[in-house]
C-alpha cells in the first residue's frame, strides 16, 4: 500500500490525514488551519503523502510550500488541480468542483479569495496568513 493509499485510508474520522512510511499525521480542525499549524511549527512533512477533506487552491498552495508529495481530495477545486498540475504534485480526487465556497454558502471561501491571483506557493502562503489573521477575533 503506497503512502497516499495509506493517507487516504486513514482519512476516515479526520479533515486531514499525512502519511510517510510508518509515521502518520492526523487532524479533525477545519480549513486550512491544520497546515497552517504545521508550517508555522516548522514541523517537517517533507515528502508525505497529503489526503484532506477539501482542497481548494489555498490549501493546494500549502501542500506544495511544504514539499507534500502527492495529495488526494474528497473534493477538489479547478483552481486546485491547475495549481497541483503546474507544481507537479500527483494528486487523485473524488469529486471535482468549480469553486470552493465559503462556510455560510454565501460566497468564495476567503482563503480562495486570497490566494485568487496567486501563482506562488511562499506568497500564497503569506496572503493567507495575512487573510487568517484579518478573520481572527481582535
Amino acid at each position: 500500500m503506497t503512502d497516499l493509499q495509506k493517507a487516504k485510508k486513514g482519512l476516515a474520522g479526520h479533515t486531514l490525514c499525512l502519511v510517510k512510511g510508518g509515521e502518520t499525521i492526523v487532524s479533525d480542525k477545519r480549513g486550512v488551519a491544520p497546515m497552517m499549524e504545521i508550517i508555522s511549527s516548522g514541523r517537517g512533512v517533507n515528502g508525505f503523502s497529503a489526503a484532506d477533506v477539501v482542497v481548494g487552491k489555498a490549501a493546494a498552495m500549502l501542500f506544495v510550500k511544504a514539499g507534500v508529495s502527492a495529495v488526494y481530495a474528497a473534493t477538489i477545486s479547478a483552481a486546485a488541480k491547475e495549481f497541483l498540475d503546474k507544481s507537479g504534485v500527483p494528486y487523485e480526487y473524488g469529486a471535482l468542483t468549480e469553486r470552493i465556497i465559503n462556510r455560510q454558502g454565501t460566497g468564495l471561501c476567503p482563503m480562495e479569495q486570497a490566494v485568487l491571483d496567486c501563482g506562488d506557493a511562499e506568497e500564497g502562503y503569506l496572503k493567507i496568513k495575512e487573510k487568517l489573521k484579518e478573520l481572527s477575533p481582535k
